[in-house]
């Protein structure tokens, strides 16, 4: 395996948040499927993957299920190896030194996992120690964050007693503890009702207006057209369009029609021949030979 290839002609730029180059990850498919030879087939998750993201900015990566934005988002957050590429976070190679660079981001994935007996205070206290944080500080740090996620009632209540928006919230205040550096969103807002959805998204704003990196993945246009300052629409596990929205749309609407005229609907499917629904795939890929680290 090639985890970590080189780049020799370019120096680490220690001010880019991320740095993404070539990243491909492979997994073996469920069932039994084989090729004509008789081996396994294999799914490419994710195929040569390349972007940076700049300080102070939301990069989307926008995609059907299964396009491999999760799996993309495993590997930035040191949770998998790829097969090949190189990622660099603040010039800092988070392949070959995981643990250099995770006090520098943390990760907020769609399905959170918590201490369900626990009150969203005590589940912030926790992860707050163990991120390092000292008592006082990170008291104050969780009771800061939970009142500017609207949930200074419910901070005390025992996490099964929350909706799952309130839940998502708690999720982002843990992701926002050891004021992290570059923040990996994935899909935050899936499943959340509308007015969640709004303060979760009004709080990952302010985020980039403090000066966060943040990498956001999801498949809602409306939340990519809000939040994001650039974006890559990935399909089959490739980046098959790049740019602001502004780009993309001027880009599809060509000589025919005015930009304002597009959607990032269209953009999708002018780049890839299906709607993002159409885009969806059925099967699930398994990961060959490694598990997610303790």
């Amino acid at each position: 395996m090639n985890s970590a290839a080189t780049w020799p002609h370019e120096t680490p730029d220690a001010d880019l948040p991320l740095v993404v180059r070539g990243v491909t990850k492979h997994f073996k498919r469920r069932g039994r499927a084989q090729s004509s030879s008789g081996r396994r087939r294999v799914h490419r998750a994710v195929q040569s993957v390349s972007f940076t993201v700049q300080p102070g900015e939301i990069y989307g990566v926008i995609g059907a299920n299964g396009s491999g934005k999760s799996t993309l988002i495993r590997i930035l957050s040191t949770l998998i190896l790829p097969d090949q590429g190189e990622v660099l976070v603040f010039g800092r190679d988070a392949l070959r030194d995981p643990a250099s660079v995770r006090p520098l981001l943390n990760r907020v994935s769609a399905d959170p996992s918590f201490f369900r007996a626990m009150s969203a205070l005590e589940n912030l206290l926790f992860y707050g120690r163990a991120y390092g944080m000292a008592g006082p500080a990170v008291r104050r740090r969780s009771a800061e964050l939970l009142a500017r996620l609207g949930l200074e009632r419910e901070a005390t209540e025992p996490m099964t007693e929350l909706s799952r928006g309130q839940q998502q919230k708690v999720a982002v205040a843990r992701a926002f503890l050891s004021s992290p550096r570059l923040l990996l969103l994935d899909e935050p807002t899936t499943g959340l009702d509308p007015r969640s959805k709004r303060t979760v998204q009004r709080f990952i704003d302010d985020a980039r207006r403090d000066g966060v990196a943040v990498l956001l993945t999801t498949h809602d246009m409306d939340e990519a057209e809000l939040l994001c300052d650039r974006l890559a629409f990935l399909a089959g596990g490739r980046i098959v369009a790049e740019g602001t929205s502004a780009e993309l749309r001027a880009q599809v609407a060509g000589t025919d029609r005015r930009p304002d005229q597009v959607d990032l609907e269209d953009v999708f499917m002018a780049y890839t021949g299906r709607s993002i629904e159409e885009d969806e795939e059925e099967d699930q890929p398994v990961e060959v030979g490694q598990h997610d680290p303790i």
